[in-house]
């Protein structure tokens, strides 16, 4: 028949196995897409929207 672990042992377990976890859980969240994944190509032309002055004089 197995030995029952000491109590100190058994927190020294958890310890260990909760650093872990949290370990590989800043780990994953620092894996996402970097800047890079952002497109290079500006926005077209017609999707910018005009300057401040020429919607002051737009008006009818």
């Amino acid at each position: 028949m197995p030995v029952r672990p000491r109590i100190a042992e058994r927190y020294a377990r958890a310890v260990a196995a909760a650093l872990a976890a949290v370990a590989c859980l800043l780990l994953a969240a620092n894996a996402g897409p970097t800047d890079s994944a952002r497109p290079s190509v500006p926005a077209p032309v017609h999707d910018v929207a005009p300057p401040a002055d020429d919607l002051a004089s737009s008006g009818g």
